[in-house]
């Protein structure tokens, strides 16, 4: 099956321009609390969404910005919510982590691991109100070890549900790294529970798209539910802010206030044993040194940035399409500012 590459980069451009646009009124100081951006796995969700239709679900986690903008939703209503404002998307109540749109029969949780319980009763009225069509829940791979989301995995090969669970794995739960949490395979695992389970690199949309049609094919024609592993790369780290990334980008700036604290306890006569403070200075320094040689400062594991190096031979129809879709971001902006900005 062949895919269109022009229309997948639209998508995975809209979010990205979209999300950095959020990311800098973070910044400013508009948006308060937490914000997980979903930058960096653009490619798994735009490969996913590009192939469903009217009537199929989905269920989000703290990252649902990329697959509502994808599906559809209004970003201003979007927008509004992440500002809390009363007309947002769900009233300016739920922020970034749990936005819902009936109209696009989807939901979001920041609970994690709770896209796969939400995910399988999407499945389980498709099965009865809506024949043909399936539910995806989306989520990392830290909440595989969520009990609820094997359980949601178990019941959904029990009952042969039309579910489609997709992993983004970006080899970190936060701050703790996958060969800490997983022994085997997550693929294994899914097949374990009597999923059938598909494997793709997340930064290569097209590689996704192949996948996922294969995964979305087998669930849609009622052989049950199926796993969907995508590697990716968190390009903000957990959560926007996140010190250890900011530290790498900025060091002149971010480390002076680290160090002169860690050098005021580090020399204090009391306190604890020399040789244990000097251990935790360097567990410090290992963690920045690490942060600054992470693999996902790299490029290559840009998803946005990839797929438009494979359409840049056709510069033109680059700008035009680039040129939309950063007008349509800045309209946004537009409408959802106005009178914040009186």
């Amino acid at each position: 099956m062949s895919f269109n590459l022009w229309s997948l980069y639209a998508l995975m451009l809209k979010s990205r321009l979209f999300e950095e646009a959020v990311a800098q009124l973070w910044q400013d100081g508009l948006i308060s609390g937490e914000m997980h951006l979903g930058t960096g796995e653009e490619a798994i969700v735009a490969a996913v969404i590009s192939q469903l239709v009217e009537g199929d679900a989905m269920a989000l986690d703290h990252r649902g910005t990329p697959p509502l903008i994808m599906r559809g939703v209004d970003p201003v209503l979007i927008l509004r919510e992440l500002l809390g404002q009363p007309d947002g998307l769900c009233g300016g109540m739920g922020g970034h982590m749990h936005m819902f749109s009936k109209a696009h029969l989807t939901a979001s949780s920041g609970i994690v691991g709770a896209s796969g319980p939400t995910g399988v009763g999407f499945a389980l009225a498709a099965q009865y109100l809506r024949s043909g069509t399936i539910s995806v829940a989306f989520f990392g791979e830290g909440s595989t070890n969520q009990g609820m989301m094997m359980e949601s995995m178990n019941l959904a090969a029990t009952w042969q549900l039309p579910v489609l669970f997709v992993c983004k794995d970006d080899q970190w739960a936060i701050t703790t790294p996958v060969d800490a949490r997983h022994r085997a395979a997550l693929t294994d695992r899914a097949s374990s529970l009597g999923l059938t389970a598909f494997d793709a690199d997340g930064r290569d949309v097209l590689q996704v798209c192949e996948a996922a049609n294969q995964a979305i094919q087998h669930t849609r024609s009622g052989r049950g539910p199926a796993f969907l592993h995508a590697n990716c790369a968190h390009l903000e780290g957990h959560f926007l802010g996140y010190q250890m990334i900011r530290v790498a980008r900025d060091p002149l700036k971010e480390i002076p206030p680290i160090a002169l604290p860690l050098a005021k306890s580090f020399l204090q006569p009391s306190g604890a044993k020399f040789s244990d403070r000097l251990e935790g200075l360097k567990d410090v320094l290992n963690a920045i040194l690490e942060t600054m040689r992470d693999p996902r400062n790299d490029p290559v594991n840009d998803p946005v940035k990839l797929t438009r190096s494979q359409l840049s031979s056709d510069r033109q129809s680059l700008d035009r399409l680039e040129a939309a879709i950063q007008s349509e971001i800045e309209a946004v902006l537009e409408a959802s500012l106005r009178e914040l900005r009186l």
